[in-house]
C-alpha cells in the first residue's frame, strides 16, 4: 500500500494568526485538502498557541467526523500534561509524541529513547488506554538498538525525523546517504513490529527516492512544503501531487 498523506495545519494557521482574522480558514483548508485526496490532518498545538490554537481541536475533530469519517486526526506534541489532557478531549486517531522544547521554532530532533524509557511508557500507556495509536518521533540515524527500545515504551509506530534528508536538496549524493540511514532505521523498526512514519521537510521532489527506499512507509505528515506549494498550484492540486509523489493512484 502507498504511504498515507496527512495533511499539517500549522503554516496555515500561522499565516491566519498574523492578522488575527477568521482567514485562511483552517478547518476550510483542511476540507478541501480530504477532498482532494489526503488521508488525514495534523496539528501541533504548541503551548504559546503561535499557530494551532486549542480552539482549532474540536472544530477539526468534528470535520473529520462529520464529513469524512475514515480520515485519520493526528496531534503531535510534547507530552505535557496539558497536551495530554488535549489528546484525551479530542480523541485522535494517532498522537505523535514530540521531545520539543516550547521555544523551538520547529521539531528538529527524535526522542533520546534510553534516557526518557520510564517516561514514555507511562505517556504510551495512558494514551493507549483512551483508544489512541501512538507514534514516537525518532531520528533516522540508524542508532543500533533504538527502535527496540521504541518497541518497549508500547508505541505502535515510529515518525521517522527527516529534517537531515530535507535540508540536503541541492546535494544529489549526501541524500543518498541520508536516504539509506532513513531506510535502515525504517527496516529495524519494522523487524521489531513497529509501523513507519515520517515527516519534517519532505517535498513532492524528495518523497518519491524516500518511499522507493522504504516502501511500506504507512504515512507521511507534511506541512511547510505542501502549503508553499498550495501557494502556487493551491490546496487540491498541492494535494494530489503529493499523493502522487507517495505513490497513489490519484
Amino acid at each position: 500500500m502507498p504511504a498515507k498523506l496527512s495533511v499539517n495545519l500549522n503554516a496555515i494557521a500561522m499565516l491566519r494568526n498574523r492578522r488575527d482574522l477568521p482567514w485562511p480558514d483552517v478547518a476550510d483548508l483542511g476540507r478541501i485538502a480530504l477532498k482532494a485526496g489526503a488521508s488525514g490532518l495534523t496539528v501541533h498545538p504548541r503551548p504559546d498557541q503561535r499557530h494551532i490554537r486549542f480552539s482549532d481541536l474540536p472544530v477539526l475533530r468534528a470535520l473529520i467526523d462529520d464529513e469524512f469519517p475514515a480520515a485519520e486526526f493526528n496531534i503531535e506534541g510534547y507530552p505535557s500534561e496539558d497536551f495530554l489532557a488535549l489528546c484525551e478531549a479530542t480523541e485522535p486517531e494517532q498522537v505523535t509524541l514530540v521531545p520539543d522544547d516550547p521555544a523551538q521554532a520547529t521539531s528538529d530532533h527524535g526522542w533520546d529513547l534510553e534516557r526518557h524509557q520510564d517516561f514514555l511508557k507511562g505517556v504510551v500507556s495512558r494514551l493507549r488506554a483512551k483508544g489512541m495509536r501512538v507514534s514516537l518521533f525518532v531520528d533516522g540515524d540508524a542508532k543500533a538498538g533504538a527502535m527496540a527500545l521504541a518497541k518497549a515504551t508500547g508505541a505502535e509506530r515510529v515518525e521517522l525525523y527527516t529534517g537531515p534528508y530535507g535540508g540536503c536538496y541541492d546535494d544529489p549524493q549526501e541524500a543518498a546517504r541520508q536516504v539509506e540511514l532513513l531506510g535502515l532505521t525504517a527496516d529495524a523498526a519494522r523487524s521489531e513490529g513497529l509501523a513507519v512514519n515520517a515527516g519534517h521537510d519532505l517535498t513532492v521532489a524528495n518523497l518519491p527516492l524516500l518511499v522507493k527506499r522504504i516502501p511500506y512507509l504507512a504515512e507521511v505528515s507534511i506541512g511547510h512544503g505542501l502549503t508553499a506549494d498550495a501557494l502556487e498550484y493551491g490546496m487540491a492540486e498541492t494535494v494530489r501531487r503529493f499523493c502522487r509523489a507517495c505513490g497513489q493512484a490519484i
